[in-house]
């Protein structure tokens, strides 16, 4: 079956979009990627959106011309990938504008999560004339878990399992990780795990927009980050804070790590050049992912073999060679090592997802997410 995957991520630069062939078990498929392709938000969009996410204010009718702005650029994005219209169901993620992790205490859940992708999922089957399933997160919050991230059951579906540990790790505008056992060993009963590590490039994408008054959207191959030094006793610091002593599962996002985080960093930072807190925030980034792996001990699991690395990220030299140099004893190499694209496996794995809706087969894991139980993830809109 041929599914057509949509994916934009917190760094809200634009929509990914697959074309992928699918077939085989659903938990085990066998999966080839066909097309792909790339549908930039504008300059104006991508602000609006922003500007939501983090929190300013807007009408209902500004928020209801955003939706459909996104709907139709994630429409455009869908034609770019599927021309000829082959395949059969569409996989859309929606943006996501605000997530809100379930909120706990010592003894019980004060109140459940909530996230919020935003998509007309009806107008989009309607322009593109075939079913879409959306609103993936909805069916896991309900269910009492995080509502993310709902990537690591698909990870171990598409990637498959080698002799040890493997990690993949998504370096999007937050940073969420997979680890999957491996395929023989004690261990091999183990379930699949993930989590939010932290923030990846929302961060670094915002600072670099602040340092250049909104000429880059990115700092392009970590070059502004590879001319300054680390400042090792903020970054010290930031490492102690509450959400990165927490242990899964837990998600997070630009409600977080947005503009308001950013600008206490950098005060933080002062009275240091641009460089240098541009260095010292690309190393936070790969700190965070290293420290969580530093933790793995008390879960009474290894470091894993390798750690196979996918988003926008990974096109960050200076971030890479943090990752490396951080991540003692395991081997970091891109996903395109495996075929797999790094801009493309987000899009990939909502694809998959997507395909299990159509199959009725569960795309969520409670040691993943926390929530009650497993559940097929999605809701189906029909074209009108």
């Amino acid at each position: 079956m041929r599914v057509l995957g949509l994916m934009s991520g917190t760094s809200a630069d634009g929509v990914d979009a697959v074309l992928a062939e699918f077939s085989g078990s659903s938990s085990s498929p066998r999966w080839t990627l066909i097309h792909s392709a790339s549908a930039a938000y504008p300059s104006d969009l991508r602000k609006r959106i922003l500007a939501m996410a983090q929190g300013e204010a807007a009408t209902a009718a500004a928020t209801l011309e955003l939706a459909e702005a996104i709907t139709e650029l994630q429409a455009k994005a869908a034609e770019a990938c599927d021309p000829d219209h082959s395949a059969s169901l569409i996989g859309c993620h929606g943006q996501t504008i605000w997530h809100r992790p379930p909120e706990c205490d010592s003894t019980e859940r004060v109140r459940r999560g909530s996230s919020w992708q935003m998509l007309q999922g009806p107008l989009l089957a309607k322009i593109l004339q075939r079913p879409v399933i959306h609103d993936f997160r909805a069916a896991d919050l309900a269910l009492g878990g995080q509502g993310a991230p709902l990537v690591p059951m698909a990870d171990a579906a598409l990637m498959g399992r080698i002799q040890g540990w493997r990690a993949l790790l998504n370096l999007g505008g937050i940073a969420n990780i997979t680890l999957i056992p491996p395929s023989s060993g004690p261990d091999r009963k183990r379930p699949v795990l993930g989590w939010d590590c932290g923030p990846a490039n929302s961060l670094i994408d915002l600072a670099i927009e602040e340092f250049t008054d909104g000429r880059d959207r990115c700092d392009r191959n970590g070059a502004m980050a590879a001319l300054g030094q680390v400042m090792r006793e903020p970054l010290a610091n930031w490492l102690r804070e509450p959400y990165f002593l927490r242990r899964a599962p837990k998600s997070t996002g630009r409600e977080l790590f947005g503009r308001a985080d950013l600008a206490r960093r950098l005060s933080e930072l002062q009275p240091a050049c641009r460089e240098d807190r541009m260095a010292t925030l690309t190393a936070f980034t790969a700190a965070v992912v290293a420290q969580d792996l530093q933790h793995l001990h008390s879960l009474g699991l290894p470091l894993p073999i390798e750690m196979v690395v996918a988003g926008g990220g990974r096109h960050n030299t200076t971030l890479m060679k943090e990752l490396q140099s951080r991540c003692l004893g395991l081997r970091v190499r891109p996903s395109d090592d495996l075929n797999l694209p790094c801009e493309s496996r987000e899009a990939l794995v909502f694809a998959l997802l997507a395909w299990w809706h159509h199959r009725n087969h569960p795309g969520n894991a409670p040691a993943i997410t926390g929530a009650e139980r497993s559940c097929v993830l999605g809701i189906r809109a029909d074209p009108a």
